[in-house]
């Protein structure tokens, strides 16, 4: 269980009342009139956000008043409780009443409780929140747990961050687990992995595949991609200094995948699950790949090289052609790919983007009810024209500058054959805190495909 967590309220977890201009008179009943009398002179206003403490006669906390939305305000956030976490004083709560939504509300308040301590000691949190009835407080423990995992990782500095540490990382989720794990580097990556050499060649933290299988055989497959670029300069095609700043989380689709098989595991899904991480720096020497160079990828597709900065595609076609081998009933991919998306979207709505329409309705719904959205974009096939090279199979640019998230998605597509693929451009940044949601690092669609997942294939 989550430390924030406890089972059972042993009556004297304190109150917290959900208030709003809508019901801020039925949900103060439990307050006797002292009570109501200091919540009138103390001014609070049942307004989304505001919180008020209130003491009864023998000094004690005698409950919390929380204003959330109304159920008619159109836009509602259910993460919202997540911001008591950081103002209450120490103590165990429970929910008085049920806020939009007590299992999120629950989820919000561990998220909440994240703080990155690995280079400055936090200040502790030493609030508990008694599950609420009819919430399972295990799953949402697995849920924690991923999404703390992959905010540490992508939370990180690359200099303490870099393909052995991403592996290290990855090999102690397998351990943990019982699953199987294989690294593929030197030669062998070269050989088999043209594209994730070359990415990689150009700094001394060598490039390499990670490789973790688990569950049986006989279930169906489930394939997890994450693109582990633990940092990004933009190699000879090099970034600008305001570009490069937060270049050590674009190794956020590594992260996410790992989150999300933690959870997977964890709740012992019936999925023989199998996650990719092609890790690399994309960094600048004199063994560079370069702008014009030509490659011929694991698929056999020749790719010529218009742009060093969009090395992310190149790692993840050579893993998606491995994964697709393998004819899964779902690929999924995780990737901080391009600045397009967040120019369509912004930073909190991830991109996804499949050929199934019926796996994009599914995930659409989980991702809304999770409060983990994401939202469709087309696969516009018109726009393939775009990759096309004079001397090669490919480009992995497109000409013009426009719509560069869907050419992005459209050459990874050379490379996947099967129908049930997805492609998810995260963020994986909070660029500012919300509640549940710390500023830094941020596991994106996770949520929302685990509880798809789950729907598919719980025993």
């Amino acid at each position: 269980m989550h430390p924030i967590f406890v089972n059972k309220s042993d009556g004297a977890a304190v109150p917290i009342l959900f208030v709003n201009t809508a019901n801020f008179a039925e949900a103060t009943k439990i307050l006797d009139k002292r009570e109501h009398d200091y919540v009138k002179a103390a001014g609070f206003e049942p307004k989304p956000g505001r919180h008020l403490v209130v003491a009864s006669a023998d000094g004690k906390l005698a409950g919390v008043l929380f204003g959330i939305e109304a159920n008619d305000e159109p836009v509602k956030d259910p993460f919202r409780p997540g911001q008591l976490v950081t103002l209450l004083p120490t103590g165990t709560y429970r929910f008085a009443n049920a806020p939009h939504d007590a299992r999120l509300a629950a989820l919000a308040f561990a998220l909440g409780a994240y703080q990155f301590s690995r280079y400055r000691k936090a200040e502790p949190r030493n609030v508990r929140l008694v599950v609420p009835d009819g919430v399972d407080g295990d799953d949402l423990t697995r849920i924690a747990e991923g999404v703390t995992l992959a905010r540490d990782l992508i939370n990180t500095p690359s200099n303490d961050m870099g393909p052995d540490e991403l592996e290290a990382a990855a090999r102690a989720l397998a351990e943990q687990h019982g699953a199987g794990f294989d690294v593929t580097r030197g030669n062998a990556l070269a050989k088999e992995f043209p594209l994730i050499h070359a990415v990689g060649m150009g700094s001394p933290r060598s490039p390499r595949l990670i490789d973790i299988t688990w569950g049986k055989d006989s279930d169906p497959k489930i394939t997890l991609v994450g693109k582990g670029v633990c940092f990004d300069t933009g190699g000879l095609d090099i970034k600008n200094d305001t570009g490069m700043l937060n270049m050590k989380k674009d190794m956020g689709g590594a992260a996410t995948a790992l989150g999300l098989a933690h959870m997977i595991m964890a709740r012992k899904l019936k999925v023989r699950l199998r996650v990719l991480i092609p890790a690399v720096e994309n960094s600048i020497s004199g063994t560079s790949f370069r702008p014009r160079d030509i490659y011929t990828s694991r698929k056999g597709i020749t790719v010529e090289i218009g742009n060093t900065d969009a090395e992310g595609r190149l790692v993840l076609a050579d893993a998606l052609a491995l994964a697709d081998a393998e004819n899964p009933a779902l690929i999924a991919d995780f990737a901080t790919l391009t600045g397009a998306a967040r120019v369509a979207l912004g930073p909190e709505l991830p991109a996804m983007f499949t050929d199934d329409d019926a796996l994009a309705a599914e995930l659409s719904a989980a991702g809304a009810a999770e409060n983990d959205p994401l939202w469709r974009m087309p696969l516009w096939q018109p726009y393939a024209g775009l990759l096309d090279s004079k001397v090669a199979d490919t480009n992995n640019v497109s000409t013009g500058g426009q719509g560069g998230a869907i050419t992005a998605a459209l050459f990874l597509r050379k490379f996947v054959a099967a129908k049930s693929w997805l492609h998810l451009d995260i963020f994986a940044w909070n660029a500012t805190a919300k509640p549940g949601r710390p500023e830094g690092a941020e596991l994106q669609t996770a949520r929302a495909l685990y509880s798809m997942l789950t729907k598919r294939y719980s025993a």
